[in-house]
């Protein structure tokens, strides 16, 4: 079955130059020009989104922020800003990458093929980790602590996946993105940070344990 990806973006020449490369690649493609279309069209269920962030009325982050908690598939934003700023916002509200405009197509078409790949390598997983009052359940990639479920978006969980069940092991950021993100390339330390941020934040919610440690100059590890 091919993969079904929503292009958003304002811009109709970027929109359609999008459309034709994915479907050439054999993709079910739809499309939105505004963020509110987007909103209609999620209920398609995409596999992926790209998504514009700089759009009027509704723009990509405000999008993604109404959508997060009831869409797990993976989510790049395309966008103009480049500050470091601007990538954490667009990870704080649930974005898994970014790709900077004018971007080469071939490399957005390796990006969202890498996502997808991820995607279908974390279906397979079977197992179920038990923790003292922490539960993994790593087939239906759900997190639950003293028996209330913890809502993680969808790297996040790919975060706590690869840390808990390789405990004590060391991850550099470089690594964690590679093997999170799926991507052949040096990792975005930010990318990482702001990630691991919001799982601490989530997790220090419902609990006063750390799960998750940092090893100064290294990476970070799974305590447990």
């Amino acid at each position: 079955m091919n993969n079904q990806i929503l292009i958003v973006d304002d811009e109709t020449d970027i929109v359609n130059l999008l459309k034709d490369y994915f479907e050439i690649n054999g993709y079910k493609v739809l499309t939105a020009r505004s963020g509110g279309e987007a909103l209609r069209k999620v209920v398609y269920n995409p596999d992926i989104i790209l998504l514009d962030i700089n759009m009027p009325e509704i723009d990509g982050l405000e999008v993604c922020t109404r959508i997060r908690d009831f869409v797990s598939c993976p989510i790049i934003f395309l966008t103009a800003q480049v500050g470091e700023s601007d990538k954490i916002n667009g990870f704080r509200v649930g974005g898994d990458d970014y790709i900077v405009k004018p971007f080469s197509i071939d490399e957005l078409g390796a990006r969202v093929e890498a996502h997808l790949r991820r995607e279908r390598r974390q279906s397979v997983k079977t197992q179920t980790r038990f923790s003292d009052d922490l539960v993994i359940d790593y087939s239906s990639r759900l997190v639950y602590c003293k028996g209330c479920p913890i809502s993680f978006a969808k790297k996040e969980f790919g975060i706590i996946e690869l840390l808990s069940m390789n405990i004590g092991q060391v991850f550099d950021k470089d690594h964690i993105y590679e093997k999170v993100w799926g991507l052949d390339h040096e990792g975005d330390s930010i990318v990482v940070a702001e990630h691991i941020r919001r799982i601490r934040s989530k997790f220090n919610e419902v609990s006063d344990h750390i799960y998750i440690s940092t090893v100064w100059g290294v990476g970070y590890k799974w305590v447990g």
